[in-house]
Formats: C-alpha cells, structure tokens, sequence
C-alpha cells in the first residue's frame, strides 16, 4: 500500500475503533472547568469550556459517523461486557457540559437542551446496557468482563442529577418536580454504586491482578462517589426550595457525607496501585484515551469537595480543594498534549 492508501485508511479506521468511552475527554475538561471557576480562577475555567464545547461537537461528528458507516462495529462494542459501559461517558459527558452553561456562563436555555438530551441519552443507555447484559447468552467470568468502567453507569445518573439541580434556580413552579427527579437519581445512583463497588473489590481482592488489567478506569472507583457527593451536595444546598428536602436533610448530610469519606479511601490506595503497575510491575505510560477516566475523578473530587464544605459549613474542606485542584490541572494538562501528539502522529503521511 502507498504513503496516500495508507494516510487515507488511518482516519477511517480511527473512526471505526472509536472508544466508546471518549466522552470521558469532556467529563474531564468539565469538571477540571467548574473546579477552576469554584477556585476563583475564571480564565482557566472559560479557556476549558471553549476547548469542552469544540471536544463535544467532534466527539458527536465522529460517534454518528461511526453509527452511520460502521454499525456492526459500535453493537459489538454495545454487546461486550468490559466496553460497553463506556458509552455512559456520552450521558456524564452532555450533563458536565450543561453544568459548564449554568456555573460558569449562566446559559440556562442551552444548559436546559443539554439536560433534556441528557436524560433522554440516560434512559436509553442505561435500559440498553443492562438490558444487553442481563440477556446475554455467552458472558464472560467477572475477572475478565468487570471493570471500573462500569460505575460510569452511576457517574451518569448523577451528572443528571447535578445538573437538574442546577436548573432549580430558574425553574419557576416546577422546582418540586426537578427537585422530586434530582433526588431519586442521587438516590439510584447510590443504590448502583454500593453492589458495583463492591464486586470490584471482590475482584481486586480474590482475583490475581494484572497489570494490563490495572486499566485508568478504575480511578472511576472515587470519581463515581465523588460525584455522588456532588450531587448530594447540591440538593442540601437547595433544600430551601422544597419542603421535602429540608424534613430529610440529616438523611442527606450523613449519606452525602459517608461517600465523600469513601472517595478519600481510595485515594491512597488508587495511588499505590499505580505506583505497582507502572513502577514496580514497569507498565509504559502511553496515550490511551481511558486516561480521562483518571482525570475526571480529580477535579470531581475538587469540585465535590468544594460543595461539601458549603452544604455543611465546614470551611476547613476548601483546604483539600484548594490543592487537589493542581493536581486536577496538571493531569489534564499531561493526558491533553499527549492526546494532541497522538492524534498528530496518527494522521501524519508515513515517509517511504
């Protein structure tokens, strides 16, 4: 095959192996954004929002192409127990934006869009992935077929949450009904991560582990909880608007804090694991677009940290926040040049 054949099959076959989980590249840049702007450092936050909205576009140009060109490629992905919770991310990934639209530039209407196709995105994702599952003939052992991925499905159903949360504010009569939603979506949410987590630390604990298994996606393991506190944070700090909230708000603070307290654990421990596999067991570090899976956790962390420290005025947390949010920028930072030069390497024209 000549240099113009080959330079011609790269973009096409990029497009049909297209990661389900890229969404996670906007997760990431959205949450990075909303934790720079609670941190008071608005030019990062709105730099990052025009680089979210431009991500976005391409990533849904490319995820219809890829469904328009190469359907069998995007049901297998669909069908296959260790990939297809990657598409979750494209649910977390609308509602992080929308979140951007209402903390950041106060744009209710296009926030309130994204909502909608969010939660829309949410029922038919969700019913499809546990639907395909459940009903699959051949399943593979939990060793192989489980991963950290999985919890994007509780990361989803509270990006829903966070962001009709949100949308209180400006919702008029209606507040109740959002309010109603929002809590029974942090509430599932819940209910998700608890079995989830724990089969994972089934896994990790009863399984050998691997490092080629050892994938960034298991850093969702405190991303997922941190957004659940984020979300519990948020309806604590619009109990004013509905009678309900405030009869359950010692409910609330406990539950909301409890899973802050879990995502803390495991930062420690995600830490060590990483220094086992790349230092110790010397697994290279190379792109991988599951590496956004690792930085979303950090400035979900940030982020939800922040909200923790409001709803039960606790000033002290802002600490935490105020250093992992250097970290939260630093990892992204790294994953988006190595990203930049990955994709640039991938279109390049081979000499010879």
């Amino acid at each position: 095959m000549n240099s113009a054949s080959e330079s011609a099959v790269k973009p096409a076959s990029g497009v049909a192996n297209l990661f389900p989980g890229y969404f996670a590249l906007v997760m990431a840049t959205g949450i990075v954004s909303i934790a720079s702007f609670l941190t008071g450092v608005p030019a990062a936050a709105w730099g990052l929002l025009v680089i979210n909205i431009a991500a976005y576009i391409v990533l849904w140009l490319l995820l219809l192409i890829r469904i328009w060109r190469y359907p069998q490629q995007v049901i297998a992905d669909l069908t296959n127990h260790g990939r297809s919770a990657g598409f979750f991310t494209v649910v977390a990934g609308t509602c992080v934006l929308g979140s951007q639209f209402v903390v950041i530039a106060h744009q209710y209407t296009i926030a309130a869009g994204l909502w909608l196709l969010g939660l829309l995105l949410w029922v038919f994702i969700t019913y499809a992935f546990f639907t395909v599952v459940t009903t699959a003939r051949v399943k593979p052992s939990l060793e192989i077929g489980l991963n950290g991925s999985w919890l994007i499905s509780v990361v989803a159903a509270q990006s829903v949450s966070v962001l009709t949360t949100l949308l209180v504010g400006a919702a008029g009569d209606e507040q109740p009904i959002l309010l109603f939603a929002a809590l029974c979506l942090y509430l599932l949410g819940g209910m998700l991560y608890i079995p989830l987590i724990t089969l994972i630390l089934y896994r990790f604990t009863f399984f050998p582990l691997i490092k080629e298994n050892l994938t960034p996606p298991y850093w969702i393991n405190m991303g997922a909880v941190a957004i659940t506190t984020l979300a519990g944070a948020s309806l604590i700090l619009n109990a004013e608007y509905w009678s309900l909230l405030t009869e359950i708000l010692p409910f609330l603070k406990g539950f909301t804090l409890f899973f802050w307290a879990t995502a803390t654990w495991w930062i420690p421990l995600l830490l060590l694991l990483g220094i086992w596999r790349h230092l110790i067991q010397r697994f290279p570090l190379r792109y991988d677009p599951q590496y956004w899976g690792m930085v979303f956790p950090l400035g979900m962390y940030t982020t939800c940290t922040i909200r923790l420290s409001q709803a039960l005025e606790l000033p002290f947390l802002m600490t935490i926040a105020q250093v992992f949010i250097f970290a939260a920028w630093a990892a992204w930072t790294v994953v988006f040049i190595a990203m930049l030069r990955h994709t640039l390497r991938s279109l390049s024209v081979p000499t010879g």
